[in-house]
């Protein structure tokens, strides 16, 4: 694999990257396969190992030595394939002040057993790690920028207008994903990436440590698919992979759905969104159980034969999958700014709000997500309504909508108003 950096496309990992190679040893990059980590990780090496590759691997398993000896920093792709290589590169660390020496990465996290027979070390303070997405829509560009969260976190964003949208741009946007390789796709084709990633998790990647069941994983897929950006447990899922399962497949769905939604989490397919407890007048009423997402709204779309027709027509399912490209954009700035994501919602009253914003200095904001603007008015009222619930304030609320080219703060509530398609850290 060559790379010209010319045509590289910017990330906002990157900044953290650089950061991260100032000050520590080693830099270990995880995220799902085909969001562009090893892409992004040449734009930072000097060389490149890839531990896939049968002849490399082969050489590695003779001698970890063999391979980690090139000019730094030296990317090895793909780590987890060998877990010893973790130890080795620690100890390559220690032996040198030198920061920046290696860059890993990975798109299948060990399992616990692998965790403990074969990696004896954190790798803390010699390997820092770094949580890497599929792209933006900032990053992507497709969206101008015009309004920044720091900029509503000092309260001085400016009132204006964005680039107008459609609503077929919209669905487009939500079918494609922020995968690299999608990004210049004819739009007639822009499902085909996202169908593939389902199928390559099926055909084999589900099958990392022992064999699973195809089917059963499908069923499990297009559960959390129906359910994206809810708050569905486990036992939510099971009911709705029953409505449409054979006795013999209820059963068997009841005893392997663990194992089957800890090797999604493992493969960063799937993204939980914490629900946030803090500053709420009546704390012993909070829900705790997660918002389920997939790493890309995408796949949900492709789990479930999503087309931008199907989405048109279907405004309560293009809703929800709004939500989820709204809340991977704002997982990816959070990260950027080292703030957290969290979702809010009091179990007894339903008072509830689409995303927390959670800065590093403990503030926060309110955000609630409409796909269309006739829906802002009733989203300003849900957001009074938390404020006037929590003892400590937000530092801003706001509505991000889908269908919208205004830029605005409402002059009576000092709410922002604004489009996805304007957003950037």
């Amino acid at each position: 694999m060559s790379l010209r950096k010319e045509e590289y496309i910017d990330r906002l990992v990157d900044k953290k990257i650089e950061e991260y190679l100032e000050i520590f040893g080693a830099v270990s990059i995880e995220g799902p396969k085909w969001c562009g980590k090893t892409w992004t990780s040449l734009n930072h090496a000097n060389s490149m190992v890839l531990l896939d590759e049968d002849e490399i691997k082969e050489k590695a398993k003779l001698s970890l030595d063999l391979i980690l000896d090139e000019e730094k920093p030296e990317l090895i792709d793909e780590w987890n394939i060998i877990p010893e290589v973790w130890d080795a590169v620690r100890r390559k660390c220690d032996e040198t002040t030198k920061k920046g020496n290696y860059i890993l990465t990975c798109s299948t996290k060990l399992t616990d057993k692998e965790q403990k027979n074969k990696i004896h070390h954190s790798g803390a303070g010699r390997i820092g790690k770094i949580q890497m997405h599929t792209m933006s829509l900032y990053e992507s560009g497709d969206s101008t920028g015009k309004v920044s969260i720091e900029e509503m976190l000092k309260g001085t964003l400016k009132n204006g207008l964005n680039d107008k949208i459609t609503l077929q741009k919209l669905a487009n946007l939500i079918i494609r994903g922020g995968w690299p390789s999608n990004i210049n796709t004819p739009e007639d084709k822009i499902g085909i990436i996202p169908k593939s990633y389902i199928d390559a998790i099926l055909d084999s990647d589900i099958n990392d440590d022992k064999k699973r069941d195809k089917n059963k994983m499908l069923m499990l897929l297009k559960s959390i698919a129906r359910n994206e950006a809810t708050i569905a447990n486990k036992r939510t899922l099971l009911n709705d992979i029953e409505q449409c399962a054979s006795e013999k497949e209820i059963i068997e769905s009841r005893i392997t759905i663990d194992d089957y939604l800890d090797v999604l989490n493992r493969l960063h397919i799937t993204e939980n969104q914490n629900a946030y407890s803090e500053n709420y007048r009546s704390p012993n009423r909070l829900g705790k159980s997660v918002k389920r997402h997939f790493t890309d709204p995408s796949l949900a779309c492709a789990c479930l034969d999503l087309t931008k027709e199907k989405l048109i027509d279907d405004p309560k399912t293009f809703g929800f999958m709004f939500e989820a490209l709204v809340e991977r954009d704002l997982r990816i700035y959070m990260d950027y700014i080292g703030g957290k994501l969290y979702h809010f919602r009091d179990n007894v009253t339903g008072l509830e709000a689409d995303s927390i914003l959670e800065f590093s200095d403990g503030e926060y904001a309110v955000v609630e997500i409409k796909l269309g603007y006739r829906e802002v008015e009733d989203a300003k009222k849900s957001l009074l309504n938390v404020y006037n619930n929590m003892t400590k304030k937000p530092k801003f609320m706001c509505v991000i909508v889908g269908f919208t080219d205004v830029i605005a703060k409402d002059p009576e509530t000092g709410i922002y108003i604004l489009p996805i398609t304007a957003l950037k850290p």
